[in-house]
């Protein structure tokens, strides 16, 4: 339940989303990045939302049917795919997707109908893009806690995806990753105005001692 006066979960997700990807991750202090291989099925992809985790067989889809059903509005899907790179997603799934209020995909596997994608603005992040196709054969699981390249991902932790990767934050401290990254950007635009006027880095971040050493 959000506090009187105290900003919506979707504008907190929103304000991590444009502090980016980077800035958050060092923000937070904690391994929270998943494989780097998770990139945008198309340019300019970026989404925000809580998770909803799904499990699927290699090479089997029916559990993405099943999440689309399952899913709350704004909520992201994180499937751990098995890296499979078959066509798990396409445009049909985006358009059902879309109907029941799902932001965005972050799959471990392969998509399809990435031109689809992009015209539906449904952000997309995946291993691979394949046209090979998938059984529907097994349910998996969906909303149960996965992990994803190490990571937990639990129903309703933050997931943050831009082109400079994928986090998933634990839902408890999204409050203090904000708080940490906002300081972290204003910080940063210091540094950045201290080298506009000639600093150097080596003496912003103090360095120079490790530089001498060697």
């Amino acid at each position: 339940m959000t506090a009187p006066g105290a900003p919506s979960s979707a504008a907190v997700a929103a304000e991590l989303l444009d502090l980016g990807t980077a800035t958050v991750y060092e923000a937070s202090r904690q391994e929270c990045f998943l494989p780097y291989t998770l990139r945008p099925a198309w340019p300019g992809a970026r989404v925000a939302g809580p998770a909803l985790p799904v499990r699927t067989a290699p090479a089997d889809n029916l559990p993405l049917h099943i999440a689309v059903e399952a899913a709350r509005p704004g909520q992201v899907l994180v499937v751990a795919a098995q890296g499979e790179p078959c066509g798990y997603w396409g445009e049909v799934l985006t358009v059902a997707a879309q109907q029941r209020g799902i932001r965005g995909l972050v799959i471990d596997g392969g998509v399809r109908d990435t031109a689809a994608l992009a015209a539906l603005d449904f952000p997309t992040f995946s291993t691979s893009v394949a046209v090979r196709g998938t059984v529907k054969d097994d349910p998996g699981t969906v909303g149960a806690p996965i992990l994803l390249g190490g990571v937990p991902v639990r129903d309703g932790d933050l997931v943050l995806a831009d082109p400079d990767g994928v986090l998933v934050l634990p839902a408890e401290r999204v409050d203090a990753v904000l708080a940490a990254a906002r300081q972290r950007q204003a910080d940063e635009r210091r540094y950045l105005d201290r080298i506009r006027q000639g600093e150097l880095t080596l003496d912003i971040y103090r360095l120079r001692d490790r530089y001498a050493a060697t």
